[in-house]
């Protein structure tokens, strides 16, 4: 991925009802499920935004839990809203990844699962985002990484936003305790768009380049992403669109859902 691969306009959109197999062993969506007037002819007419959204993608992920708690109860009625083969990605709090910095967590971390957990097993995944001045120290990470796998059995993955994070140190952080390392567009400096640590699972986050947040893909640029997720060797691959600030994200998800149907 590259900042040539951007546009400002969304991308084609597919058909009514084209849905991803249960089966398919991609996990394609957003980051949130809303879905605008122009999304509408590609998803049914009936029930919640997310439960329109799930009977087309097949994965979501929670950004929300990073900015406020939601009620247990919210977290079950989510679940209840969604096929049996949905997943989700739920982001842990800025309380634990930002104000702590990873450190003294465990109880911040213990009301969190206890909320999040109302997904049941379609909670797939932990997303661990740390932001920009975060340096890597090893003893930090591996007492954080360890805690959590302690407590959380499924997938863990962490996108670091510094470029200590990319050293061989954190590489064997990330591996020593499953974690994968994501694979974030834009790509920083001293960053590649390829994921680290644990091969299980392969974590792609698209922020929209080159206005994060806000930018579409081109079809070309999400051909190549296409062909990237086809070539990953992890057992469980994920691709996540957070460009949601201008609502082109539920697009370019629905294209590159097209184009893998298509290969």
């Amino acid at each position: 991925m590259s900042p040539h691969c951007a546009r400002t306009q969304p991308s084609s959109y597919l058909p009514r009802f084209c849905t991803m197999p249960a089966s398919f062993p991609l996990r394609i969506g957003t980051a949130g499920w809303s879905l605008m007037l122009r999304d509408a002819p590609s998803f049914p007419s009936e029930g919640s935004h997310l439960q329109r959204y799930a009977q087309v993608f097949n994965a979501a992920e929670i950004n929300s839990s990073f900015h406020r708690p939601h009620r247990r109860s919210t977290y079950e009625r989510w679940a209840a809203s969604v096929p049996d083969d949905f997943h989700f990605a739920a982001k842990l709090p800025r309380l634990i990844t930002h104000d702590l910095a990873l450190r003294g967590a465990r109880k911040p971390f213990a009301t969190f699962l206890g909320e999040a957990g109302g997904l049941g097993r379609k909670l797939a995944a932990l997303l661990v985002q740390l932001p920009p001045k975060l340096v890597f120290e090893c003893r930090t990470a591996a007492a954080f990484f360890k805690m959590l796998r302690g407590e959380f059995p499924r997938d863990i993955v962490c996108e670091p936003r510094h470029v200590s994070w990319f050293g061989d140190g954190a590489e064997e952080a990330f591996a020593a305790h499953k974690v994968s390392r994501v694979a974030a567009d834009p790509v920083r400096k001293g960053a590649t768009f390829i994921p680290g640590g644990t091969r299980d699972i392969a974590y792609f986050r698209l922020h929209g380049s080159p206005r994060m947040y806000y930018s579409s893909y081109t079809d070309e640029c999400l051909a190549a992403l296409a062909a990237q997720l086809q070539a990953a060797e992890a057992k469980r691959r994920w691709c996540i669109f957070d460009n949601t600030a201008s609502g082109v994200a539920i697009g370019n998800a629905l294209t590159l859902q097209r184009l893998l149907q298509d290969r």
